[in-house]
């Protein structure tokens, strides 16, 4: 069909959601050395619009909740200026163990200056 299997939007939110750590200084590798864990909770995508194979897609994000140890980011992924799909994923802090833990204060404020009001 030439369209870009549904599943394959959270495959999106991931990159972005990678590039987006790494750009503010903690790239995973860098969270893991320190014991950090960020475990999916919750995740949803409300399609618009298909997206085809082979197409560029623009992924913007958010943080859209800032609790004491989870956090949510909102993604709009638009092909042109066409929404395509709107979404989230829920995450919590963790440790080693996945006991939740807060968020660190450092990572805190790099996230405030992206919460959507």
């Amino acid at each position: 069909m030439g369209v870009v299997y549904y599943a394959n939007f959270f495959i999106y939110f991931e990159a972005a959601r990678s590039a987006f750590m790494r750009a503010n200084g903690y790239p995973y590798s860098k969270l893991e050395k320190e014991g950090l864990f960020l475990p999916v909770v919750e995740a949803y995508c409300n399609y618009k619009s298909p997206a085809y194979y082979d197409e560029e897609i623009i992924v913007k994000l958010g943080i859209k909740e800032m609790k004491n140890t989870s956090f949510k980011i909102h993604y709009d992924l638009l092909r042109d200026k066409k929404l395509l799909a709107t979404g989230y994923t829920k995450h919590v802090f963790t440790d080693r163990n996945l006991k939740p833990i807060r968020i660190p204060d450092k990572i805190r404020k790099i996230f405030e200056k992206y919460l959507i009001k």
